[in-house]
């Protein structure tokens, strides 16, 4: 853990002049940030192994009212939606989740300013922390970054 999750709207699989966005460069983007996130005693947050930011546009979507009022204002009715939630392990500061929604942020508001200027899109970052009752892992990724 760390799993950031991000759904969207199949509309932004598009070419960036259509409204769309890159979705592996974002993925790679915002994992970057999550492991540039530092504690108050200035270490990293999150453990390089287990840092994993996987995307799904929806098979189905319907946002707002379908399109009337971006037709109405002139933005046009293709409306465009992306819910990213991270959920971490329990245990970690307020100042920690603040600095990973805040890294999380900066990313969106770069990576999504042109979307945000020329059509409808609402993007939602959710920072979750856990209170797992059952939490296994099996991994050969960790032993990649705990080498003494």
């Amino acid at each position: 853990m760390p799993h950031l999750v991000i759904l969207y709207t199949p509309n932004l699989d598009q070419p960036a002049a259509q409204g769309g966005v890159d979705m592996s460069a974002l993925c790679r983007e915002l994992c970057d940030a999550m492991l540039a996130v530092r504690d108050e005693a200035d270490r990293q947050v999150f453990p390089t192994g287990g840092t994993r930011v996987l995307a799904y546009p929806a098979a189905h979507s319907a946002v707002s009212d379908g399109g009337a009022a971006g037709m109405a204002a002139g933005l046009g009715g293709d409306y465009a939606f992306v819910y990213m939630n991270v959920r971490m392990a329990k245990g970690r500061s307020a100042v920690v989740h603040q600095r990973v929604g805040d890294a999380l942020q900066a990313v969106v508001k770069a990576r999504f300013a042109a979307q945000l200027a020329a059509h409808p899109i609402g993007i939602t970052v959710q920072v979750d922390e856990g209170h797992e009752v059952f939490d296994a892992k099996t991994s050969s990724l960790h032993p990649l970054f705990n080498r003494s």
